[in-house]
């Protein structure tokens, strides 16, 4: 198992910006897929942003094309999410995750991913 913690979450005004750090502990995480998710009130959690365990590709939402840009550094053991122009339909609890099996490609559903931060909350609100 990866542990996993979040950080950078908090309260910014439309148009702002915010970065989500999650550092992971525990395991190999260079060779792991990670992703973000996030879940509104109300509603079901939702692929965000996902990267390779090389950071040779990345993937995401088609809300957040073009605003948010994930990347990784295996060398601290962190994924990164910085999110620019935010809006107020990006708010929610964003949680990192680690994917269950080693090399393995990203693929953008819940099941995937075996291991889950706690969640830092984003509110974007003027």
């Amino acid at each position: 198992q990866v542990q996993l913690v979040e950080s950078g979450g908090g309260l910014v005004q439309p148009g702002n910006s915010l970065r989500l750090s999650c550092a992971a502990s525990g395991r190999t995480f260079s060779n792991y897929p990670m992703g973000w998710f996030r879940q509104a009130p109300g509603k079901e959690r939702e692929f965000v942003s996902g990267i390779r365990w090389n950071g040779g590709r990345t993937y995401y939402v088609d809300s957040v094309k073009g605003r948010f840009t994930i990347s990784r550094d295996n060398v601290k053991n962190t994924v990164y999410l910085p999110m620019n122009s935010l809006k107020p339909e990006d708010t929610a609890v964003y949680y990192c995750a680690a994917g269950r099996r080693p090399l393995d490609n990203v693929v953008q559903t819940e099941a995937a991913f075996g291991s889950w931060g706690q969640g830092t909350q984003v509110t974007v609100s003027s």
